[in-house]
């Protein structure tokens, strides 16, 4: 059984300076600023590995009257309606999707990437999260940035 994934808000000042650094060589890299990860830890003073470790385990939140837009990733089986039950499952939930980008099916496995916009309706992200790997066919749903 899959243990459920959790998910926490907290100040800048409750966050290892390590896991601070990540989020700022993230957006050296994002933004142009450094033009490689080797790069973006120099400036950090950050090792590659702590990037490595926690760079998909950390992002900026930002709060607004509008909501928050997070990324997220997910592969499934290339059969016919997978697509439209993970949709089905965001939009239940009560958040909007932005964008959908689907690669080509390699192997039988498609890969999306989807910005959502969290309102202040939405219900729980965890949740989301955890429904959405509960579909049978999707595999590996990530949550990759937030706005």
């Amino acid at each position: 059984m899959q243990q459920k994934s959790k998910y926490y808000v907290l100040r800048g000042r409750s966050v290892p300076d390590v896991m601070l650094k990540v989020v700022e060589a993230k957006h050296l890299i994002e933004t142009g600023r450094e033009p490689s990860v080797a790069a973006a830890v120099d400036r950090m003073g950050l090792s590659r590995s702590s990037f490595y470790k926690y760079k998909d385990d950390i992002f900026e939140f930002h709060d607004s009257a509008e909501g928050t837009t997070i990324n997220l990733t997910a592969q499934m089986d290339d059969e016919p309606g997978r697509l439209s039950e993970v949709l089905r499952q965001i939009a239940d939930c009560g958040a909007n999707i932005l964008t959908i980008h689907q690669s080509l099916p390699i192997a039988g496995i498609a890969t999306i990437s989807l910005s959502i916009r969290v309102l202040p309706t939405t219900g729980d992200i965890g949740d989301l999260m955890d429904e959405l790997r509960a579909i049978h066919g999707v595999h590996h749903v990530r949550l990759v940035a937030g706005e």
